[in-house]
């Protein structure tokens, strides 16, 4: 299935349990091949304010149809406590630490 980014953009974002996991802000494209690598997520905060972003690498999120959001299969509380930034001061993404790091933390 193909995706435009502006469709999945915005979109819901779910865990198993039906609980909100906030929504999709963006999409980290690998510029040597092509692929999208992670969807930036957006969590917390109140009417779009405080709001933490999380890179979590998209092979995590599964597109429900019939719902029309992402579910992820991970607790408020795991997301919560994972590595995230602020929307004014993004990581050094092409760091091959930081991407492991990302990986490691939600793919076991």
């Amino acid at each position: 299935m193909l995706l435009s980014a502006t469709s999945i953009i915005g979109d819901n974002v779910r865990n198993g349990a039906g609980e909100d996991l906030g929504k999709i802000e963006d999409l980290m494209v690998c510029t040597v091949n092509g692929s999208v690598k992670y969807a930036v997520l957006s969590f917390g905060g109140f009417l779009g304010m405080g709001d933490k972003l999380f890179a979590v690498p998209l092979e995590t999120l599964t597109l429900n149809t019939a719902e029309k959001c992402f579910v992820m299969n991970v607790t408020k509380e795991r997301l919560e406590n994972a590595p995230g930034f602020d929307k004014d001061n993004w990581p050094d993404t092409a760091s091959v630490e930081w991407q492991e790091s990302i990986s490691n933390y939600y793919i076991p």
